[in-house]
């Protein structure tokens, strides 16, 4: 797929996820999909594989999130098979804490579908909103 393709997928991706919708996120993961949080944090870790980002990250995620987790997109940078996304959360946590983290999200894409993303993000406001995730 072109660098134009790549990112109109990313685009429909992060609509679906505006609305809190993750459904043609999940569908457009590889199964061998990757999804790693940089920084030095309990936040900071790398999610190996679908099943571990939808039963790990994503779990923990609506454990701790009041409603639907919401991602909002406001840029898109497009060139091979990366697409960069700068983004913002727009969340509260089930304890009352407002979660509204900024992103940069760098999400490889590989014959229309998503292979890895490195999460840019600020692991200390996720510690302080969402708590400590669970020693692994």
């Amino acid at each position: 797929m072109s660098a134009a393709a790549n990112k109109q997928l990313v685009q429909k991706v992060f609509a679906g996820l505006a609305q809190g919708d993750p459904k043609l996120f999940v569908e457009s993961m590889d199964e061998k999909f990757r999804w790693r949080i940089s920084g030095d944090s309990p936040w900071s870790k790398t999610f190996e594989g679908k099943q571990a980002v939808l039963g790990e990250l994503f779990v923990l995620l609506r454990d701790r999130i009041a409603d639907r987790p919401r991602t909002i997109a406001h840029r898109f940078i497009a060139e091979d098979d990366l697409v960069v996304v700068e983004a913002s959360g727009n969340n509260v946590s089930k304890t009352g804490a407002v979660y509204d983290n900024s992103y940069c999200f760098v999400i490889r894409v590989s014959e229309g579908k998503l292979q890895e993303i490195t999460e840019y993000c600020d692991t200390n406001l996720a510690l302080n909103a969402l708590g400590a995730p669970p020693e692994s």
